[in-house]
């Protein structure tokens, strides 16, 4: 019998390639959170597959992007780049449809890693046609050394069964790491704010989403259901007129949606109550992102 094996698999690419969806379908949860909007993902998440042979431990990390102008961009671009440095092995992941000038900055950065990067070639649902995918392989062989190539679609689960075998003997010999009911390393304190913020990101469609927050001020889990308290924090008075809404339409509706997830995920009746309040330029604020829960750098 093969020796049990257990490490850490960082999943690294520009924003908006599917880092999150991918993360979600081989878990079969929602981990973390997805939108169409670059960015979406802020934070260092941790999801655990656990299975008799094997702990995958996935590292969900922010895209990597070039305009980091705010602290809290900055913050994210080195979230991610620190998580190259714990990796037992790399997942590149790309939009199998197009290469980018960004996917070449990402590349770069990968090429000083010390663990071996497979390349994932997302969305090939989307290739068209068909034949087109092994002009994308071929391309991307000439680009680097990479240990493996493959295409999958997440979004459609396609191959995702192939990558999940493949991965275990990129990693340590080691017994588990985490108890085996757990699947991720993040609060439901954590999970409830970002369920929220998504709900937030999926309603504006300005640029309002990158300049606001969730901080759940209150979690309480009693016999008659769980009641979440949170503050949406934006930058600026006028931002905080249109997460609220003519008559408060949208905060209503992102607060039903948000509810109606939660309860879902959580199997309990949920109260939620939603504030927005402002916090002046909290984005470039070292201090006031520490407060609200980003990790240090």
């Amino acid at each position: 019998m093969s020796a049990y094996r257990c490490g850490l698999v960082a999943v690294i690419g520009r924003p908006n390639v599917g880092k999150s969806t991918l993360i979600n379908a081989v878990m079969g949860r929602k981990v973390s959170i997805v939108t169409a909007k670059p960015q979406t993902t802020r934070h260092r998440i941790l999801a655990v597959h656990t299975d008799p042979n094997a702990q995958i431990i996935f590292v969900d990390t922010p895209g990597i992007h070039r305009k980091a102008a705010k602290a809290m961009n900055k913050l994210m671009n080195r979230t991610a780049t620190n998580a190259l440095a714990d990796a037992d092995v790399v997942l590149f992941v790309i939009d199998a449809t197009h290469w980018t000038p960004e996917d070449d900055d990402v590349l770069k950065r990968l090429k000083e890693a010390r663990a071996p990067i497979v390349a994932v070639l997302n969305k090939v649902d989307k290739v068209h046609p068909k034949e087109h995918l092994l002009d994308t392989i071929g391309l991307m062989a000439a680009r680097h050394d990479f240990a493996e190539i493959i295409p999958v679609s997440a979004l459609k689960q396609d191959n995702l069964d192939h990558l999940m075998d493949l991965l275990p003997p990129f990693l340590p010999e080691s017994p588990p790491l985490f108890p085996e009911d757990m699947y991720t390393d993040r609060s439901k304190e954590f999970h409830a704010a970002e369920v929220i913020r998504e709900k937030l990101t999926l309603m504006l469609h300005q640029e309002l989403p990158y300049g606001l927050t969730v901080q759940v001020e209150r979690f309480l889990e009693e016999e008659s259901g769980i009641t979440i308290n949170a503050i949406i924090w934006v930058e600026r008075d006028s931002q905080k007129g249109i997460v609220v809404g003519k008559n408060g339409g949208v905060l209503k509706k992102v607060g039903r949606a948000a509810r109606l997830e939660l309860k879902e995920q959580l199997q309990r009746s949920v109260h939620l109550e939603l504030w927005v309040k402002v916090k002046s330029n909290w984005a470039d604020n070292m201090t006031d992102l520490m407060n609200l829960g980003y990790e240090a750098p």
